[in-house]
């Protein structure tokens, strides 16, 4: 397996791999609802984002990552961020996370459209194993991952620390290789709806 780090486009978003320029874009997008990172594992507003930035930029030149910025098509602004990460060649798998929108960008076709995206990229890479993971306390996160077709597969308790200190028990969803061409047609026809 090996997942290319070029942009990702489709007719809703355009997913830019994170370089230099585009960090201001990235910040404006994610400093703002301060209330939402409170059950995130690492906050990357205001006064965080550089140690954020700066993690994510590692990451990607270690190869266990690829940080995007999330570009609406309609309007050309940047309304969050996605991620592959913990990618591991030897397993073929790859996990979907550290995702964040707008409020605004929200409920809408940006999702399931950046998750298409990746999704897509990483089996067509060789995975054999895309995990979501969530905090269990978030039940919104946990129902938009099982309507894009992932299976749950339980919770891993005290998984993570979270910035502010709590133990975080992580809901566990996964889209493996052999679902996938279901998972596909599912957010192809959710997508459509929004044409």
């Amino acid at each position: 397996m090996r997942i290319g780090m070029g942009p990702l486009e489709d007719r809703f978003v355009r997913l830019e791999p994170f370089e230099d320029g585009l960090k201001a874009e990235v910040r404006a997008a994610l400093d703002c609802d301060p209330d939402a990172w409170e059950i995130m594992v690492a906050p990357a507003y205001g006064d965080h984002f550089e140690t954020w930035w700066n993690a994510a930029m590692a990451a990607m030149k270690a190869q266990t990552r690829i940080a995007y910025a999330v570009r609406r098509r309609s309007d050309g602004a940047v309304v969050g961020t996605t991620s592959l990460y913990e990618i591991n060649p030897a397993y073929r798998r790859c996990e979907i996370g550290s995702t964040f929108y707008r409020p605004e960008a929200r409920g809408g076709a940006i999702n399931p459209a950046c998750k298409r995206l990746l999704l897509g990229h990483a089996f067509d890479a060789g995975a054999v194993r895309v995990e979501i993971i969530t905090d269990d306390v978030n039940a919104q996160s946990q129902a938009a991952i099982l309507k894009l077709g992932a299976k749950a597969e339980g919770v891993l308790r005290k998984h993570k620390i979270t910035w502010t200190g709590r133990a975080r028990d992580t809901a566990m969803f996964a889209v493996i290789d052999d679902d996938w061409p279901s998972v596909r047609d599912g957010l192809d026809r959710r997508l459509a709806a929004f044409d």
